[in-house]
């Protein structure tokens, strides 16, 4: 199974700079508030959202402190994911861009499982997740979740590797 635990863990660990396309400047918002918890743990965070590329003196503009690009084409460096906080209509063209990068990675966020975007990705070599959290499964899988009284499921004497 690709979502299984084993298989997140080892895209978590390899994979340290992510695209997030669709993050929010906004502090409130979902894809915001994932992507500033990646960064505090030591995850490069790229943005991708048009609306935050440039700024109204049309100098590069910035979310959490990174330059944001207006497209996956644009990033002028290597990204390991690719992390999607769109719907799921939109992830499709994303997949072939994550494809066209270089991508190792597509990560559909919570709600967006577009099948024929997983398919794509597979079938290119990419590991692909579906109608996950990037934060929430880092925080299950590594230790993150602790005791706030959520059940992880997961009950070990030792942190994995």
């Amino acid at each position: 199974m690709h979502n299984d635990a084993h298989t997140l863990r080892h895209i978590l660990r390899d994979c340290r700079t992510i695209a997030v396309v669709g993050l929010s400047a906004e502090w409130h918002r979902p894809s915001y508030f994932a992507a500033k918890y990646m960064q505090q743990h030591g995850w490069r965070i790229v943005p991708v959202n048009p609306r935050y590329a440039v700024q109204a003196d049309g100098s590069p503009g910035e979310v959490l402190g990174e330059r944001c690009y207006v497209s996956l084409a644009d990033i002028p460096f290597k990204v390991d994911m690719v992390d999607v906080f769109r719907r799921e209509a939109d992830v499709l063209p994303i997949a072939q861009q994550a494809i066209a990068i270089g991508a190792k990675c597509l990560w559909q966020q919570l709600g967006v499982a577009n099948a024929e975007a997983d398919a794509l990705a597979r079938t290119a070599g990419l590991a692909s997740v579906t109608n996950r959290c990037v934060k929430i499964e880092h925080a299950r899988l590594f230790g993150g979740l602790n005791w706030v009284g959520v059940d992880t499921k997961v009950i070990s004497a030792r942190r994995p590797n």
